[in-house]
């Protein structure tokens, strides 16, 4: 079956789905902060990068997460005091460091990890598994979308 949408029609339905996004994000961004988390938004998101892209630079890591060097650099300074991340000299490049995520980095991404998905895993638990079977799909069309996005 084909849906035939209108431009009008499409721009609603991104606009509901943006919300419900943003919502959901602003959620999850509270329970992280339940969990004690003094860390912001931006720098989870770079500790994660580092995570899943590193060992890298600072250059690499302003590019995987779209920002300016300097506000790079200002993030991971804060990631590297509080012990989240490590910083070795770059062999390739003397005037650089490669960064890697620390034990305590990585614990503690898992303890905002579990908090985010206990929280998820309340809300979806009383769902009809009609309901459940929707978000997985919706999930693996958002992926999607985003592999697209040039990430």
């Amino acid at each position: 079956m084909t849906l035939k949408t209108t431009d009008t029609t499409l721009t609603e339905s991104a606009a509901r789905l943006r919300m419900a996004i943003v919502r959901t994000s602003r959620r999850l961004r509270q329970e992280a902060a339940g969990a004690g988390s003094e860390l912001t938004p931006s720098a989870v998101s770079a500790l994660a990068a580092v995570e899943r892209h590193g060992p890298l630079t600072p250059s690499e890591l302003a590019g995987i997460e779209r920002i300016k060097r300097p506000t790079a650099t200002r993030i991971l300074r804060g990631l590297v005091e509080a012990g989240l991340i490590d910083r070795a000299p770059d062999p390739a490049d003397g005037r650089s460091a490669l960064l890697s995520v620390s034990a305590a980095g990585r614990e503690r991404l898992r303890r905002l990890r579990s908090r985010k998905n206990a929280y998820l895993a309340r809300r979806m638990r009383d769902l009809p598994g009609e309901d459940l079977r929707t978000l997985e799909r919706a999930a693996e069309i958002l992926e999607r979308m985003l592999e697209g996005d040039g990430r």
